[in-house]
């Protein structure tokens, strides 16, 4: 049984990148969807699917990690920083730029997963998933 699934999707990226790999294969959640949503908008990854598997208990996120021309990683850093022994929440104004502004926190807010700016634009504060740069 796992204890925390959010980390278990960041370990994953994690050391996908580290070998570079071109993707990434996690167990299915919705919130683990929405975290690729916001890695997506905010320009981390190329994109992700639902591969789906007629006998398995659940279906699979396959996300497209992305390098830059040279190979040369574009997420140099991705950390939990909520955890479920110790909830981490930031109100509205709270919110700071992560590497003034080269990185995001990416937030559960009211209105879905969100990067800070997003939650800055939307107004919400949340609970804070991770941080990326």
């Amino acid at each position: 049984m796992m204890t925390d699934p959010i980390a278990d999707m960041l370990t994953r990226i994690r050391n996908a990148i580290q070998i570079e790999r071109p993707f990434v294969d996690v167990p299915y959640s919705n919130v683990k969807k929405g975290i690729a949503e916001t890695l997506e908008r905010e320009g981390y990854i190329w994109d992700f699917h639902v591969v789906e598997i007629e006998d398995a208990p659940q279906n699979i996120l396959r996300v497209n990690l992305k390098y830059g021309p040279n190979g040369e990683r574009v997420i140099q850093h991705i950390k939990r920083l909520s955890k479920p022994g110790g909830r981490v929440y930031c109100k509205i104004e709270d919110l700071v730029d992560v590497l003034d502004g080269l990185g995001i926190n990416i937030l559960s807010t009211s209105k879905g997963i969100l990067s800070n700016r997003e939650a800055r634009k939307e107004h919400v504060g949340g609970e804070l998933i991770c941080e990326v740069w």
